[in-house]
């Protein structure tokens, strides 16, 4: 079991793993140890997660997500299968926990009057240095 949230846990048999060779350094070991992990969550078929947080997970997790509802997380920064595989959990959970947060409601707000203006003031000061941009002095100057 998977803690997420005090009221979100995902089974761990709803994660499936495959370890794949990784690039990178690892010496002679690297080609023959399959230590990076790909780990695969089907989010919208999981009974663990509230409708609310499937309704996120697209918007949040982007491309990580297939059009099929799963999520898939490329997991190669150690040299360890269990490293890796740690890190993948990690990272789903983390993902799963922005989904699970309640976006803050956005207030719409005025400019303040004296903002208005200062702005106004800065805009014709603009069109000023720029009207006199192009005058040139005459002979009679």
């Amino acid at each position: 079991m998977i803690k997420i949230t005090r009221t979100i846990a995902i089974e761990e048999r709803e994660l499936t793993f495959e370890f794949v060779r990784s690039s990178g350094p690892g010496g002679q070991n690297v080609n023959k140890v399959a230590t990076a992990v790909q780990l695969r969550f089907d989010a919208m078929a999981s009974p663990s997660l509230p409708e609310r947080v499937k309704e996120r997970l697209p918007k949040v997790a982007g491309r990580r997500m297939t059009s099929a509802g799963v999520i898939v997380i490329d997991a190669r920064r150690y040299r360890t299968q269990a490293g890796n595989r740690q890190d993948a959990v990690d990272r789903l959970v983390k993902l799963i926990k922005k989904a699970a947060a309640r976006p803050k409601r956005r207030r719409a707000t005025k400019p303040t009057r004296a903002s208005r203006e200062r702005r106004l003031a800065s805009k014709k000061q603009r069109g000023r240095l720029k009207r006199d941009r192009g005058k040139r002095p005459t002979a009679d100057d």
